[in-house]
């Protein structure tokens, strides 16, 4: 089995899908717009390697949660290849105030980086 796809809730979709695009090289689809549920609006990301990102929008969705941890999904993890990759992309994630933690080897045996989506999600940058 494999992950299909995940989806994240945004209230910045045309941010979202330029982040998507710019950041991981994500192509999108046409934009859907539901008959049926007034508001709603989705792009599909598709990267080269993993799961395809659904980015949906609603004009009345509620706040982020205050906590930065709490029951749910945490964050989303990208392996970029290389640990040359994650430098480089946390490097340009700092120049844009998006870098939410410098590379580093964790505990758990990951190289990785954290950065910030538009709506400040968190996204993990693993390298081999």
């Amino acid at each position: 089995m494999k992950i299909a796809h995940v989806a994240l809730w945004t209230r910045h979709l045309d941010a979202q899908v330029q982040f998507w695009e710019t950041i991981f090289a994500g192509r999108c689809n046409a934009r859907y717009v539901s008959q049926n549920r007034p508001g709603f609006e989705s792009h599909f990301i598709t990267l080269d390697d993993g799961p395809t990102i659904e980015l949906m929008t609603l004009p009345e969705l509620p706040e982020a949660p205050v906590f930065p941890e709490f029951v749910g999904w945490a964050h989303i993890a990208i392996n970029v290849g290389a640990k040359a990759v994650v430098d480089t992309m946390a490097e340009n994630a700092r120049q844009t105030n998006t870098l939410l933690s410098a590379p580093r080897m964790t505990g758990d045996g990951y190289y990785e980086a954290v950065i910030a989506d538009p709506d400040g999600n968190r996204i993990e940058l693993v390298g081999e």
